[in-house]
């Protein structure tokens, strides 16, 4: 899987553990609803610096947004 797709599942993957809206990320990561939701879609790539952001308004660190979670079996 490429990076951009582990930050795409990693990001809603947490946003609903943590029972947030996009809505609310959004605040929290002071970016737009519609910006999450791009990025949630895979139709916006995104920066450094915005993935920081919503690290910090999910509460966890860039690192966990962008490394592959072990499949379950």
């Amino acid at each position: 899987m490429n990076l951009r797709n582990i930050f795409r599942e990693n990001l809603k993957f947490y946003r609903l553990k943590k029972k947030l809206s996009q809505e609310k990320l959004a605040e929290l990561s002071e970016l737009s609803v519609n910006y999450i939701g791009e990025i949630e879609r895979n139709s916006r790539k995104v920066t450094i610096d915005t993935i920081e952001k919503i690290a910090n308004g999910l509460g966890i660190t860039a690192a966990e947004l962008l490394t592959e979670k072990k499949k379950e079996s």
